[in-house]
């Protein structure tokens, strides 16, 4: 992949990810019905400006790079359904980060869309695979510890299963563990810093997200 292609490509996710940040702030703590609808118009009304501190422009944008660069060797396909998932997977951090909520209404959809894109690249049932175990994790941690892990990170973790999995089982269980140390590592930050108890509640979503994203850069397999 030429320079120039990957440089474009990251432009393209500097203007995507001005959407995304406007978009994702349409979202507030507790849900209520037509937020999508009004957070999309809001968003669609929104001259794509880049704007300080350019947290959603870069996400987008480096991942969109990454993506070009490393998983186009799985497809077109493949990339089509890691393309999707940057913006809404980007969307979903920022919302995470600020209201503690990764919303049904942006994760759910997500299945069928990426169902869709990864049905004719001939890796669905590998995906299909390590997303049941991924969520099925999840599930049994949310059902032991439920202040720690919400539905909405097990709902996550299919979403993340089915991409990675179409990548290989090894990005995967990258994956898994590159999520569970960031989380952890933020855990202890937190403490160190006595900005938090061991009780307190904070994001895990974007720790997972960005865990998948680092796994992908991995040689595909």
């Amino acid at each position: 992949m030429t320079p120039l292609i990957v440089a474009g490509v990251s432009a393209l996710g500097l203007v995507a990810g001005a959407y995304v940040r406007v978009f994702a702030g349409g979202f507030g703590p507790v849900g209520h019905p037509g937020e999508v609808r009004d957070a999309i118009g809001v968003a669609a009304r929104t001259p794509p400006v880049p704007r300080s501190p350019y947290i959603a422009e870069a996400a987008t944008a480096l991942a969109a790079a990454l993506v070009v660069w490393r998983i186009t060797g799985a497809g077109g396909w493949v990339t089509a359904a890691w393309s999707y998932a940057i913006v809404a997977g980007v969307a979903l951090a920022l919302i995470d980060w600020r209201t503690l909520r990764l919303p049904d209404v942006i994760t759910l959809p997500s299945y069928p869309v990426l169902l869709a894109l990864l049905a004719p690249s001939g890796r669905l049932s590998g995906a299909l695979a390590t997303a049941a175990a991924f969520a099925s994790l999840y599930a049994v941690m949310w059902f032991v510890h439920p202040t720690g892990i919400g539905l909405g990170d097990v709902k996550l973790a299919g979403l993340i299963g089915l991409l990675t999995g179409a990548i290989g089982v090894r990005t995967t269980v990258a994956a898994v563990m590159g999520g569970f140390l960031l989380g952890a590592l933020y855990a202890v930050a937190l403490l160190v810093a006595r900005r938090a108890t061991r009780k307190s509640e904070f994001p895990f979503g974007p720790f997972m997200l960005v865990a998948a994203l680092a796994a992908a850069a991995l040689p595909l397999e």
